[in-house]
């Protein structure tokens, strides 16, 4: 008789089952059974040939195995033994690499191939064996190869593919950077056609459409910029930052009284939500060297000011859109009233009236019917923040209020004019993004500008980076705030079910600032006090700090730049680091950029051509 245990010679594993395989014959009578023993332990009998047993769960040691035949007339027989060495399995508890370089090699109307490159395990590890592929947050393919195919897609519709590693120990690493793409669409012709995003106006011909480019570039100009900034509208053409733009926000209209209110001029009360300046609107009488047609307001002409000059400005740049943007940090307060259901309806009317169909109060020889008809090709509600806290806090019915004010926006504004605008600023924080319902309210959106700077400032007093674009492990911050980043911002967003083509990143351009701070660390992550700044304590233009000549620190976790002198931090994107951000809005297909606010960048527009070049 003869006794095997076939697998790793006579090397195995703890806990791995050892199957024990005896070969025996009678010439004169037939076996009855063959018992296995480990060392004197009898482990089992086998009545029937094969005759094989499985050891299922042999502990760690050295081990004598034998057999012992038994004859159907009793007699039995022994076999040779067999050493068999039980070690204790290899401990493989790390993940392998997290796989990158995610890309769409082809596509057609019902199937998206996708390629990346190989994750690698640890040194010693047990290797990796599979992929496993997610589609939109659903895990849909475990492949061992480095592509996929995804079949059986809809026509002309985005979807969002991200992977992860998984090695022979069961460890799976972390979920790779999501990427967006497109099935085509077919023409009437079943000819494959350019995927236009569900829910989108992102077509030719629409005025929500990006450029050329196919992005949009958009940007914030101030109602009082022209004081002490001395920044006009003028200075967007000037600076050559006007052929870069798709659109203009103009900041801001007041929300009070369940109005949008205009007409008034009156410093802004923070306390009370009061405020407006009728005069930097639409009655100021702008000087020829001002202008952007060269040509002086007459003192009684009615439409007059900022508003007359985008006016001309569009005239001149005809691929420009402008938008009224509702609210701002000041000016929210009254939205919460202004949403309820029985204030909603007039609410919207009141502002259709004003800013789309152009009825101004008449005051100081300006206004009348219909004099700034023409002025905006949309609104936008910065509405900072529905359900949470901004100057003011809201309620928990602003979530269900907020959407159903969007859908009355939208109503009211297609009934004056298909194509006009809608679109919101909202805010970048997990925080101000769980209390809302973006998945309702995209749909009445033509796109979404998402605030991603601010995460940190000197109103803290530890250093950060106020526009960081990617988590990194060193930041201290905890809880909902170690999710103040551009990229988990976005992806919050996306998995709220927001097509990306309508996702705009947002970027500051200005810096947030403390003093004070030590040289540890070249002064990240340490304690301090706000800096000074020319028009407000711990905040300063890019413009003021790209002349100050200190050390540019880059965190290339975070991708995130500073400024650091020894004593004084300023958090603040270079020209540089703007042109990864629009790298990271190409890759992960979002709508384009928007920037707050035109008077923060130099007289050449640096920081608006760094945009623009970095999405062509």
């Amino acid at each position: 008789m003869r006794l095997s245990a076939p697998g790793n010679g006579s090397h195995f594993t703890a806990g791995s089952p050892i199957t024990v395989i005896a070969e025996a014959s009678d010439r004169d009578g037939s076996i009855g059974k063959i018992e296995f023993f480990r060392d004197a332990l009898s482990l089992g009998s086998v009545s029937n040939a094969p005759y094989q047993l499985v050891w299922s769960n042999p502990g760690t040691g050295d081990y004598q195995l034998t057999a012992v035949a038994t004859d159907d007339r009793g007699a039995r027989t022994t076999s040779a033994p067999i050493e068999v060495n039980v070690t204790a399995a290899a401990t493989d508890s790390t993940a392998p690499s997290i796989p990158d370089g995610l890309v769409v090699t082809s596509r057609s109307p019902d199937s998206i191939a996708l390629q990346w490159n190989a994750a690698h395990d640890n040194p010693g590890g047990s290797g990796v064996v599979a992929y496993l592929l997610c589609r939109d947050g659903r895990q849909i393919a475990t492949v061992a190869a480095t592509r996929f195919t995804d079949n059986g897609l809809q026509a002309a519709t985005g979807y969002r593919y991200a992977l992860s590693a998984r090695d022979k120990a069961g460890n799976t690493s972390a979920v790779s950077a999501a990427i967006s793409a497109h099935t085509l669409a077919e023409d009437n012709g079943g000819e494959p056609v350019a995927p236009i995003e569900p829910g989108d106006p992102g077509n030719s011909g629409d005025p929500g459409a990006p450029a050329a480019s196919g992005k949009r570039v958009i940007g914030y100009f101030t109602q009082w910029g022209i004081y002490g900034r001395n920044y006009r509208v003028k200075n967007i053409d000037s600076s050559g930052s006007a052929a870069r733009l798709t659109h203009i926000n103009y900041a801001f209209g007041n929300v009070r009284n369940n109005r949008c209110e205009v007409g008034i001029t009156q410093a802004a009360d923070p306390a009370s939500g009061a405020g407006g300046d009728a005069y930097a609107d639409y009655t100021r009488s702008v000087g020829a060297n001002e202008s952007v047609s060269g040509v002086a307001d007459q003192w009684n002409q009615p439409l007059r000011g900022n508003w007359n000059q985008l006016k001309q400005l569009k005239a001149k740049y005809p691929q420009l859109k402008t938008l009224i943007s509702l609210g701002g940090w000041t000016w929210s307060r009254g939205f919460s009233s202004a949403a309820r259901p029985e204030n909603r309806q007039a609410f919207v009317a009141s502002c259709i009236d004003a800013y789309i169909k152009g009825n101004l109060p008449f005051t100081d020889n300006a206004g009348g019917k219909g004099v700034a008809a023409g002025v905006f090709d949309g609104i936008d509600i910065d509405w900072e923040y529905p359900a949470a806290c901004g100057l003011a806090c809201g309620t928990s019915a602003d979530r269900d209020n907020f959407t159903a004010l969007l859908a009355e926006f939208r109503r009211q504004l297609d009934a004056v004019r298909p194509g006009l605008l809608l679109t919101v600023a909202v805010g970048a924080g997990i925080d101000k993004i769980r209390p809302t319902d973006p998945a309702a309210y995209h749909r009445y959106l033509d796109f979404i500008n998402v605030m991603t700077y601010d995460f940190h400032g000197a109103w803290a007093g530890t250093t950060n980076h106020h526009s960081a674009l990617f988590h990194s492990p060193a930041d201290p911050s905890t809880g909902d705030a170690a999710l103040y980043n551009g990229n988990d911002t976005i992806e919050a967003y996306l998995q709220r079910g927001v097509p990306a083509a309508k996702l705009n990143l947002g970027v500051g351009f200005y810096g947030r600032g403390w003093t004070g701070v030590a040289r540890t660390n070249n002064g990240l992550y340490q304690s301090g006090r706000p800096a000074a700044g020319k028009y407000e304590a711990g905040i300063e233009d890019w413009k003021v700090l790209k002349n100050l000549g200190w050390p540019v620190h880059t965190d290339p976790l975070a991708q995130a730049t500073w400024l650091y002198d020894g004593n004084t931090f300023w958090s603040v994107d270079t020209p540089e680091m703007l042109g990864r951000k629009m790298a990271y809005i190409k890759a992960q297909g979002l709508g384009g950029a928007f920037f707050w606010e035109f008077s923060g960048d130099d007289a050449q527009g640096t920081l608006v051509n760094s945009i623009g070049n970095g999405l062509k």
